[in-house]
């Protein structure tokens, strides 16, 4: 074989290979799309989600209707074969836009007002400076940092528990004008995570929610998976209470079985 032809011969391989790689992009691409409408909770015809791949990494770019949506769609891109990582760039509608300055305000106010975190530090972070709002008390909880830019609330620092991680992510949620959470906190001494932390921090967020009644709601947890069953007043609390259990770090479904109460 002459070496013009041998030439021809390995570019044309490589282009074959280049075809077959994106044959296989785009047929992933369209697995995640058909599982995204297949998804009712996503709705992705009223909030689109554009998916593309970047270093074989699946990103998910738009705005969702709640967090069980952005869950949700996370979790169907990462179902499809072929799938080597997801990179989360969805944002939740919120219920108002607001400035990052109004956020910031709202959300150090949940955090020094939240009995769950009176022995923790309080800083959050302002014109480029980290503004001490609370200093630990002597017993001391931890300190949790925090800054909010575009609407996405960053929470970082060291908290003593599993549940100080995750009451501090569901406030940063339930803050107005919040699009997004990103949950950097540390907890040290480390935890070994169980279904049981789990269904004890829903529990604490359903009592710390002043829109829902907990007494008659029943939580239950399975390899994070959360079953709510019981009964609430109207069907604004069930809806309500369920966001609730979404909120919480690691949580990465919930069943509302949820009844009203007649």
């Amino acid at each position: 074989m002459s070496y013009e032809k041998e030439r021809l011969f390995f570019l044309y391989i490589d282009l074959s290979d280049g075809e077959i790689e994106m044959n296989e992009t785009q047929a992933m691409m369209k697995h995640i799309q058909q599982a995204l409408e297949n998804e009712p909770r996503i709705n992705p015809h009223r909030y689109p989600v554009k998916v593309s791949v970047v270093q074989d990494s699946v990103v998910m770019e738009g705005e969702v209707a709640d967090i069980a949506a952005k869950k949700l769609a996370l979790q169907a891109a990462s179902a499809i074969v072929g799938t080597r990582g997801v990179v989360d760039r969805l944002s939740v509608a919120p219920c108002e836009r607001r400035g990052d300055g109004a956020i910031r305000i709202s959300l150090a106010n949940f955090l020094l007002n939240t009995n769950e975190l009176r022995n923790c530090a309080i800083r959050g972070m302002s014109n480029s400076k980290l503004e001490t709002l609370r200093e630990a008390p002597p017993e001391n909880g931890g300190s949790i940092d925090f800054e909010v830019k575009g609407g996405i609330v960053t929470l970082y620092g060291t908290v003593i528990s599993l549940s100080h991680k995750r009451i501090a992510e569901v406030l940063a949620w339930w803050t107005p004008g919040c699009c997004n959470v990103v949950n950097s906190l540390n907890v040290v001494p480390s935890e070994e995570d169980t279904d049981y932390e789990v269904i004890d921090a829903v529990r604490l967020v359903l009592e710390m929610d002043p829109f829902v009644q907990p007494e008659q709601i029943d939580v239950k947890c399975s390899n994070y998976v959360v079953t709510l069953e019981g009964y609430v007043r109207t069907a604004d609390e069930g809806r309500r209470a369920e966001l609730d259990a979404w909120y919480v770090f690691a949580v990465t479904r919930v069943i509302n079985n949820l009844e009203l109460l007649s």
